[in-house]
């Protein structure tokens, strides 16, 4: 007898890494529930490769009628949650959002998610929460010092998800990834927009004087970790979930610059960002081990896959330029 798949529900499945893991889900002959506000960085087109393959339901997560109505109906085994503000520049410019959909939005869930039972919820946090580090790589358990409103956002949602597991043994994990890049991102992240600023004849913006180090993650192998830490990771626990490929910006735009044939010089220091963290970095030792997770895309190979998809997208990207522009001033 087959045996039965739990119903999956996704939030923020439009979204960059949520569509990603959807259609990652669909390959694994999984139909998920989907649910997805549909704001400026939610996009059905991300989904249509696996379109009639899911069930979708555009909702607010900070409505609690919309969301306990979703429950309710489909009833999901587990629920894993991307939908997210999530630019770091927009929420300097108006926390509200970022308060409202992080914190609030994960709060709906929670409470929906304990009334109907849920069997597993996993919260998609980020390495932000953990502020920077100037040497040596945050573990699981290092402390959560957020710098910008939308990390702070983001820390709340962990922190409330970690309450609720202590004092209503709540059935969650979470996972802390670093920084994602790959097809499908909305073009206000450093590297799509840099593809986007050369599709377009400009220059890149720099900010500061490109010191500062990520660690970059390439989409496919996020969504593959997601899907082994749903699969197997333990109740209760963090999981840091990062490439160990560290790149200081500048240093990540020069080789973008050269996967894309063009010159060194298209681009330019721009004035800092407000409280700026240096560098973020994790150890992801416990799904490395625990799990036998490991990333398998390079950065220069995820440039090369991101630029070729850029290249087929063009008309896609180029749709976002006004409302890039209107948030750099262009």
């Amino acid at each position: 007898m087959r045996k039965r798949i739990p119903k999956i529900l996704v939030t923020g499945g439009a979204g960059f890494i949520g569509s990603a893991f959807v259609r990652l889900l669909v390959k694994n002959g999984i139909s998920p529930v989907v649910v997805d506000k549909l704001t400026y960085a939610g996009d059905l087109k991300r989904l249509e490769e696996v379109m009639g393959k899911f069930k979708f339901y555009k909702t607010d997560i900070c409505s609690k009628k919309g969301i306990e109505a979703v429950f309710a109906k489909e009833k999901p085994a587990v629920a894993v949650h991307f939908a997210a503000e999530s630019h770091v520049d927009r929420s300097i410019h108006d926390a509200t959002p970022f308060v409202e959909t992080n914190i609030k939005g994960t709060q709906v869930l929670l409470d929906a998610s304990r009334k109907h039972n849920i069997k597993k919820f996993i919260l998609i946090s980020t390495d932000e929460v953990y502020g920077e580090i100037a040497n040596g790589r945050f573990n699981e358990n290092s402390p959560i010092k957020p710098n910008s409103p939308y990390a702070a956002s983001k820390a709340a949602a962990d922190l409330l998800v970690q309450a609720y597991i202590r004092t209503n043994n709540f059935p969650a994990i979470i996972i802390r990834p670093s920084n994602n890049y790959g097809p499908w991102q909305y073009p206000e992240k450093l590297i799509p927009l840099a593809i986007l600023r050369i599709l377009g004849d400009g220059k890149v913006p720099v900010y500061g004087k490109g010191l500062n180090v990520r660690e970059w993650l390439y989409v496919d192998d996020c969504v593959r970790g997601i899907m082994m830490i749903m699969r197997k990771g333990k109740i209760g626990e963090t999981y840091n979930l990062g490439s160990a490929c560290e790149s200081k910006n500048i240093d990540t735009i020069k080789l973008l610059l050269k996967t894309l044939g063009v010159g060194h010089d298209r681009f330019e220091f721009v004035k800092d960002r407000l409280g700026h963290d240096i560098r973020y970095s994790l150890n992801s030792r416990k799904i490395a081990k625990g799990l036998d997770w490991k990333p398998g895309v390079k950065l220069s190979q995820g440039l090369k896959l991101t630029v070729a998809w850029s290249l087929k997208h063009k008309t896609w990207l180029k749709s976002k330029l006004g409302d890039i522009n209107k948030l750099y001033n262009k």
